[in-house]
């Protein structure tokens, strides 16, 4: 989760270079990169938590990766902190969801990666699992019925963000965010014959 402790630079610094690279400073980016790496890493390993034992790739390629994706955003207006972490999770998925389709072509169909709908949330109710490209595929679907749902849901499961940083990141109020989490969890649930 993204957290504003010690060794976390403050949230303005890091929004003030992204409204500098807007603006068209190049070297904003490059010192970007040392401010927002921690955060990128534990927001990867979050990912691999979920994961499987065994896994091909390496949180530390993933953050690479995605940075490289970050960094080819040239039409990109980024607006704060919270969008970039957003995008930054869009891509984390992207590059997920690209490596279990290859595994699973190369291997016919077998050995699916199973990871688990928890989305960075603490709850009582027992952890499921799924495969991975199962998720993505619904997370689709629901992008056509509601948007913003299959948004909130890429932020807290893929993004790691908390129920405030979603909120920010979406500008709307945290109350929206749970009832709208609730319901495309619910949803989610439902697709993947999990509920």
């Amino acid at each position: 989760m993204l957290t504003d402790d010690p060794g976390s630079p403050p949230q303005g610094e890091v929004t003030g270079l992204l409204l500098a690279w807007n603006a068209g400073d190049t070297t904003a980016i490059e010192r970007l990169m040392p401010l927002v790496y921690d955060e990128l890493r534990r927001l990867a390993e979050l990912h691999f938590r979920r994961e499987s034992a065994g896994h091909t790739l390496q949180p530390t390629a993933v953050v690479h990766e995605a940075y490289l994706r970050l960094v080819d955003q040239s039409r990109m207006t980024w607006k704060n902190r919270g969008h970039f972490f957003a995008v930054a999770s869009q891509a984390m998925r992207r590059i997920l969801v690209d490596h279990a389709r290859a595994r699973t072509a190369e291997k016919r169909g077998g050995g699916e990666r199973r990871v688990t709908l928890q989305a960075a949330e603490q709850s009582p109710e027992p952890v499921q699992e799924f495969d991975l490209l199962a998720l993505d595929e619904a997370l689709t679907r629901l992008k056509l019925l509601d948007h913003g749902q299959a948004q909130i849901v890429e932020l807290r499961f893929f993004g790691g963000l908390s129920i405030e940083e979603t909120a920010e990141a979406m500008e709307t109020s945290p109350s929206s965010i749970k009832r709208e989490f609730r319901s495309a969890k619910a949803w989610l649930y439902r697709e993947l014959g999990l509920g």
